[in-house]
Parts: C-alpha cells; structure tokens; sequence
C-alpha cells in the first residue's frame, strides 16, 4: 500500500451499450400530453460503486428500476435531479438547451450529499445518443419538447447514515406541450411566512428531491387559500427568495422613468436556475449595448440584491411596480398578478397577453433561442 489514492473510472460513452424496446409504442396526440405523465420508449442508466467507478452506460426500454427495499435513497433522502428540454426546430433539427449548465449544477449538487460527481460532457454526449434515438417523441407542433430529467439516488443496501458506496445515475424523457397552451395566464401567489424553504448553510441552492417534498404542504395550504402557488419568503423581513419551484423576478420603475429588473442574489438558499441565469445574461448584454433585445426598452438597470415583499408592496402603492414574474424550465417566464400577503393582496399589472414590458420581450427572444429560430451557442445539436 503506498497510500496513494486510486483513481476510478469515470463516465465512458464509448463503452455505451444500446438494447432497443422490442414493443416500440406510438406517441400519443400531441393534446393529450400532461406534462410529466407520459414517457418516451428508452432510458439511459449509469451503475457506480465506490470501489469501481462509474460502470457501463447503458440505453434499454424504458422500465421498472430493480433496488433493494434497504437502499439509501428511500432512508436517507440520497436523490437529486436536473430538468431541461430537447427542442426540434422547422427543418427537423434537434437541439438541447445549455445542458453544460444542468450537469455542472447536478455534480454540485452530489457534492452536497456526498455522492459521486462524474464528467459532465460525457453526460452530455449519452444524454444526445438517447435523445437521437428517442426524437420521434418530440412532438412536430410549435411549444412542444422533450422534457429530459437526469436523477441520481443511492442505491446501496445497507442501513446508517454514510455515504452511499453505490449509485445509479438515469436519464428518462417525457414529451411535454407549452405551459401555457391557451395563452399566458398570470398566476397568483400566496405570500409563505408559516413556512421555511431554506436557510443559510442548508440545501436550497440545491436541486436535491428532499427540497421539493417539503414544499408540497406549503403550495397545499397556498391553494387552500385560494392561490395558484406560494411565495418563499425567508426572515424576519420577509426576503423574496422563490416563486414556488422558480427563481424570482420583480421589475421596478425609478424615478427617472426607467426600469430595475431585480433577482435575488445567490446567497446559498436558492437554486441556481438555468433559466434564471439565461434571462440575466439577455438582459445584461443588451443593457450593455452588446445585443439588441427586440421591445426592451434601453432604459433598463440588471441587479442582483435583497428584495422584500415591503419593498414590493410599497412600490405598488406608489404605482412603481411594473410587473413580477419567475423563470424555470418548464414554464420559461411565468407572470404574477398578485401576491396575497399578510392578509391582503398586492396587485401587480400585467399587459392584455398576462405579460409585462420587460419579460414579453425577453421571453420571445430565449424560447426564439430555445427553439432555434434564433442562432446561439446555447442551443446544442443532438
């Protein structure tokens, strides 16, 4: 023994092993589809053991997981996942969108729980060769995509609190239509003082399935009250952190007339959106004079800083506030018409379309990205 530390395999795609259904399935009319309900024919799985490495990729009909009642994932909460989407454009072509973005976050959040990180453009590579065998499912209408959810869990049989000493990373996809499928239609949101999605040292800024079953009672008790989906609002002063699952924008007007698009910072309670990151860097660069977002006004200042629902509320009375949206990825841009807050509700303008001046513009310009009627290095070509 010299003491040195052995080094593992890392994810391979040229050792990809592809077995394909032999009861392919017809996609469902493109109507039907809720999102999250149906699934394309194929799956990718990648095994890991702590002692092996990250094993053979694998593609095989998409299927029923074979784990141990006593693995980690179902005791411990060893499980964290990404979302973003496949997109097919006019002339057929295939592309996902930032998908270095999601695997960069996804091996930042195995750090987290202590799991095993791996090589993100490899992913990348497997993720491509599933999507190319399974593109038929992305349905030919405009709005539709393919949702792909990358998930690790821990899958080693043994009880007690460690880090698990084996692992299987999957891909599944799901064919999803637009959000919105009549229309942007703002939602409401009920401002959460009763609960706490996350604090400071915690797991917030972290895309791990134990952030999201503690949320569920939350956006219960939201709808109950009559709203769509609950605010996260965190401290004493009440910060704005999340809108639901989504990152949090609010556009203020100054008194020179201009425009202040506000995010919260990422101080370690909130997840670092792709969408989130996306939208800040279309409206830094045109702020900028580097590109020309087409509707945006010139008169507009990017900040990331603390915002509270005081702040919001002030600025609302005053008739400051222009509008109030969050980003993610299966919405893009989702608008908000008014936060119940304390008892009462914050009314915020939206235009006759359910959006403001500020994210129409911004919206047309990613979901052009997005689709590929609009050239970028974001969009990736399977």
């Amino acid at each position: 023994m010299t003491g040195e530390r052995v080094q593992v395999p890392d994810i391979e795609p040229s050792l990809l092993e592809i077995t394909r259904t032999q009861q392919p399935r017809r996609p469902p009319p493109p109507s039907s589809l809720v999102f999250g309900h149906t699934f394309t024919d194929h799956m990718l799985t990648v095994p890991w053991r702590i002692l092996e490495g990250w094993g053979k990729p694998k593609i095989q009909p998409y299927g029923p997981l074979t784990v141990e009642p006593s693995a980690t994932v179902f005791h411990y909460a060893h499980c964290l996942f990404e979302g973003l989407k496949a997109y097919r454009d006019p002339n057929g072509k295939v592309t996902l969108f930032r998908p270095d973005m999601n695997m960069k976050r996804m091996n930042t959040s195995a750090e987290r729980i202590a799991m095993p990180t791996f090589n993100g453009d490899a992913m990348v590579t497997l993720m491509k060769e599933l999507v190319r065998l399974d593109k038929h499912w992305i349905p030919d209408q405009p709005g539709y995509s393919l949702y792909i959810r990358p998930t690790m869990i821990g899958t080693q049989p043994a009880l007690g609190i460690a880090p698990p000493k084996e692992a299987l990373l999957f891909v599944i996809c799901s064919p999803v239509g637009p959000y919105y499928p009549q229309g942007f239609k703002p939602v409401a949101l009920y401002g959460t003082t009763e609960y706490t999605r996350a604090s400071p040292g915690g797991i917030g800024a972290y895309k791990l399935g134990a952030n999201y079953a503690a949320g569920v009672a939350a956006q219960k008790a939201a709808a109950a009250k009559g709203y769509v989906q609950n605010l996260w609002l965190h401290g004493p002063e009440h910060h704005i952190t999340e809108v639901g699952t989504m990152n949090a924008f609010v556009v203020f007007k100054r008194t020179d007339g201009s425009y202040e698009l506000v995010t919260p910072p990422l101080d370690g309670i909130i997840l670092p959106g792709v969408t989130r990151d996306s939208v800040l860097a279309l409206a830094r660069e045109h702020q900028a004079g580097k590109i020309r977002v087409p509707e945006l006004t010139d008169r507009l200042t990017v900040t990331e800083r603390p915002v509270t629902m005081r702040e919001v509320k002030e600025a609302a009375q005053k008739g400051d506030l222009v509008e109030f949206f969050g980003t993610g990825t299966a919405a893009v841009i989702s608008p908000v018409d008014r936060i119940g807050y304390l008892g009462e509700d914050v009314h915020i303008p939206t235009g006759p379309d359910g959006m403001g001046p500020v994210s129409r513009p911004l919206w047309k310009l990613l979901t052009a990205i997005q689709t590929g009627a609009v050239p970028h290095p974001w969009a990736v070509e399977v």
